[in-house]
Order: C-alpha cells, then sequence, then structure tokens
C-alpha cells in the first residue's frame, strides 16, 4: 500500500429494466504480485490471516469513495458504489465510525455506499452485525449479502438485519441455462427477494442467455463479463456514460448496451470487455 502496489477495478452493475449502468462493485487487483497472487482470492486470504486486511479495507474504501466522488462531481449518476467487507474488519471495535469518518472525508452521500458481506461473515456473530449495520443503516449505508444460497443455511438473519440487495452466487448463474435444479434455486432467491422487499443482483453473466432466463424469473439487475470485466476508474466512466438503453435489433442481430451515437447513423455493436481494459 506504501508503494501503491494494490490497485481498484470496478465493474458495472446493470439495470436491464432501465437499460443503464447504475452502480458498480469495486474490485481490488495486485499487478506486480508474485506469480499466480495477482487476484483477490489468492491474497485477501493471507491479508486477513495477517490482519493486514484492516488497513487494506480501510485503503480501498478510501479509494473507492474517491471514485464515487469525482463521478458525482463529473455528472455521472449512479445510485450507489459496492465494497467488500471481510469478517476481520467488521470484528474491529471501530469499525463503524472509521467507515463513516472515511463516508464524511470523502463527501458522498452515505446512499451511494454499499457494503457487501457473505452469509459465514454475518452468522459469525449476528448480534454485533445486527448492531453495526443499525449504526450504518443510520447514516443511509445499504446492505447487500454476497454469494447468496452458499453459506449459512438459516435464513432468519433476513428479517433482522438492515438488508438491500442479495447476489446470486455465479455458481448458481454458470450453468442456469441446463440445470434445472440451478434455475429452480435462482427463482427462489429472487421471490424471496421479492416478498421482503429486497433487489436481487445475478453476478457471473457471460451470455445474453443467461440474461434473458434470469429477466424472465424476475432479476432486472446483473453483473458480469456479458457487459464488462472490472476495470480503471477512468475506462469504467466512459463505459457507464457511453451507452444507452438496451434492446434488441431484429435488424442486424446487435443487442446489448450501445454507445451513444447520432441516432440515424448505424448502430455500434456492445462494447467489447477488452477493449475497457
Amino acid at each position: 500500500m506504501r508503494d501503491g502496489g494494490f490497485v481498484l477495478h470496478y465493474q458495472p452493475i446493470v439495470d436491464i429494466t432501465r437499460g443503464k449502468v447504475i452502480a458498480c462493485e469495486a474490485l481490488v487487483r495486485w499487478p506486480d504480485a508474485p506469480v499466480g497472487a495477482h487476484m483477490p482470492d489468492s491474497f485477501i486470504p493471507l491479508a486477513e490471516e495477517t490482519r493486514l486486511i484492516v488497513p487494506l479495507g480501510d485503503w480501498i474504501l478510501r479509494e473507492a469513495l474517491a471514485s464515487m466522488g469525482a463521478w458525482n462531481a463529473s455528472g455521472l449518476e449512479l445510485d450507489y458504489i459496492s465494497v467488500n467487507i471481510s469478517a476481520v474488519q467488521l470484528a474491529q471495535p471501530d469499525f463503524p465510525n472509521r467507515l463513516i469518518a472515511l463516508l464524511q472525508e470523502s463527501g458522498v452521500p452515505g446512499r451511494q455506499l454499499q457494503i457487501e458481506l457473505t452469509e459465514n461473515v454475518l452468522m459469525r456473530d449476528i448480534e454485533l452485525c445486527t448492531w453495526v449495520l443499525m449504526h450504518l443503516r443510520e447514516h443511509g449505508i445499504r446492505v447487500a449479502i454476497d454469494d447468496f444460497g452458499t453459506g449459512y443455511s438459516s435464513l432468519s438473519y433476513l428479517k433482522q438485519l438492515p438488508i438491500d440487495n442479495l447476489k446470486i452466487d455465479r455458481s448458481f448463474v454458470r450453468d442456469i441455462l441446463g440445470d434445472a435444479n440451478d434455475r429452480a434455486i435462482a427463482a427462489a432467491v429472487i421471490g424471496l427477494a421479492r416478498t421482503l422487499g429486497l433487489d436481487t443482483i445475478a453476478e457471473g453473466i457471460e451470455t445474453r442467455e443467461q440474461q434473458d432466463l434470469l429477466a424472465q424469473i424476475g432479476c432486472d439487475k446483473v453483473q458480469g463479463y456479458l457487459h464488462s470485466k472490472p476495470v480503471p476508474a477512468d475506462a469504467f466512466a466512459v463505459f457507464a456514460t457511453a451507452t444507452r438503453p438496451w434492446r434488441d435489433d431484429p435488424g442486424d442481430g446487435v443487442a446489448g448496451m450501445i454507445p451513444h451515437r447520432d441516432p440515424v447513423r448505424p448502430r455500434w455493436p456492445a462494447i467489447a470487455p477488452d477493449r475497457l481494459a
């Protein structure tokens, strides 16, 4: 962190009914890491074990909020930016006060920050989580349950905690076209969320067919390589501002988030993720 070795990339969250990028998830990367350790799955567990996740988590929050503040100032309208929080961070007695201080320092409204927690993190100490999340809710901060359906099996916490979003894990999305069980699980999560007044976001969307099926069963917010891989802040801003509402084009078969162009000119194909790297 002292040497600027970590960077944040941002992956769009798309509302397919509104036809626009509405938010993003901030994801940390270590470009100059040893071979095999570039991705978070490799270095985050070590950071948690050594408790370096606490200063790293503060850096991620500060950088993510700075990006959000810059996008606000530029006129880019986003509902929120989402940041993952680990069990080690959540267990720090001063975590909520530090987070609120970072939020106030950034000038970003609380409603534009969402924290993501897994079910396993929540269930380590449900009373502590309830207190922390209620405190953060007083400042407008949103909460999402990440990888929903893969962790703790009890659903009682859903009625105790101030939760806004359930994120359908990519393991249920990957084979959803050919696996009836995955479709049933996704439909059950979407139905449960709707009954509780929560939103659902499907992760790991890679094909239009996956997205269409999820839309049919009621999931209207998606995240995945179909739209964009995680990209640096400037590339994210370009993607988010250069797209217009989604629609099928029976004339040329092109469908997707399409760059703004003069309407008399031909439509352009969806922005390919590798063009944004």
